[in-house]
């Protein structure tokens, strides 16, 4: 399954484009629309750029990944609004920290509990804070989740 046009612009819109490396609230080198490392598996470092044609194979390559991950990690059929959910959520978490997600056990147990959708909006800390920007993207995310394809 490949993640959706709205998926894809729900990603680039959170994450922002950044033709010059960054560091992420985690503290992380990253660029583009939030990718950490480059196609090759090399890691984005701090004095790295790239133009806007890159950031978007950049993006795209990144995105696949997750895809994968996600398609591994998931184990009922999902609409595309579901999938496109969950890599986006992945694309800014991890695939680690949805594999240890309750949001993922109840994806699996049933993918149209409601209750899937306060699960999204419990991962808006970084830093022990509440972030207005993730605040933001997991309602979007959930929002997209619960939409029909």
């Amino acid at each position: 399954m490949r993640t959706t046009h709205t998926g894809l612009n729900l990603i680039k819109h959170s994450e922002g484009l950044r033709l010059d490396a960054y560091l992420c609230p985690a503290g992380i080198p990253t660029i583009g629309y939030g990718s950490t490392s480059y196609p090759d598996g090399k890691p984005v470092k701090m004095g790295d750029a790239i133009t806007k044609e890159q950031a978007e194979e950049l993006l795209i390559v990144t995105v696949s990944s997750f895809e994968k991950g996600v398609g591994r990690l998931v184990s009922p059929h999902l609409t595309p609004n579901q999938f496109s959910a969950l890599v986006s959520f992945a694309f800014n978490l991890g695939l680690g920290a949805l594999e240890r997600s309750t949001l993922l056990k109840k994806v699996n147990a049933n993918p149209t509990d409601p209750s899937i959708r306060d699960e999204f909006h419990r991962w808006v800390h970084a830093g022990g804070k509440v972030l207005p920007g993730l605040v933001t993207r997991r309602k979007a995310e959930a929002d997209l989740y619960f939409t029909e394809s």
